[in-house]
């Protein structure tokens, strides 16, 4: 893929910059500042951009709200933002408009490097990733009476793979279950958690996150 790095940490950036050339894809550009990114991606149409989420001149959301102009103006661009903070409103703000080729990581995920490179095909593809960090906080029990307590085991390992944006396929895969018995176990999910499904995967990923973002905030 040919990819533009926006991060301000030189041993970051160079650490990306090599990092994903070894794995066989071409970065194109790279800024420091939230405020050259888009005209790089104006001009060198990249399959994707990877975001720091604090860029100067503020070090505050530059990276989300990059994410939102860039979906606006070039949407078969994907965006993966990488965070040092497990946030979960960071994922949330990011998602609430849509989960399509939209992915959210921690920076300590660059040191797998095969998950990367799974996470940013899987973008370029149409899907969407969240750091598993994000979800298994997402996922710790709140209160005595949390419906999450109504699932299995099995069926929180396929609620959690859903929120972090796995489909059918991947979901099984990575289980070791027929996509039949997973699709069994999401209606199953979904049926106890009382949240409507969807046929496709990343309104299904929009539905998953918007429910579990709202317990732990109730």
């Amino acid at each position: 893929m040919r990819l533009i790095i926006a991060e301000d940490s030189l041993l970051v950036r160079e650490g990306l910059n090599r990092l994903l050339g070894g794995l066989g894809h071409q970065v194109v550009a790279t800024a420091t500042r939230a405020e050259q990114v888009l005209g790089l991606v104006a001009r060198h149409g990249p399959d994707a951009v990877v975001l720091d989420i604090r860029l100067p001149p503020t070090f505050t959301d530059e990276g989300l709200r990059l994410a939102a102009a860039i979906r606006r103006r070039h949407p078969r661009v994907a965006v993966l933002i990488l965070s040092h903070y497990l946030e979960n409103s960071y994922a949330a703000a990011l998602l609430e408009n849509g989960a399509a080729r939209l992915g959210y990581l921690l920076k300590e995920r660059l040191l797998d490097a095969a998950m990367l490179d799974e996470v940013l095909r899987r973008l370029h593809a149409g899907g969407t990733a969240v750091d598993p960090d994000v979800v298994a906080h997402l996922l710790a029990p709140r209160r005595e009476h949390d419906a999450l307590a109504r699932l299995t085991g099995r069926e929180r390992d396929v609620l959690a793979l859903m929120a972090q944006g796995l489909s059918d396929r991947g979901i099984a895969d990575r289980l070791t279950l027929s996509v039949t018995t997973v699709g069994t176990h999401t209606h199953n999910v979904f049926r106890k958690l009382g949240i409507a499904d969807a046929p496709a995967s990343n309104r299904r990923v929009n539905a998953v996150l918007a429910y579990l973002t709202g317990r732990v905030e109730a």
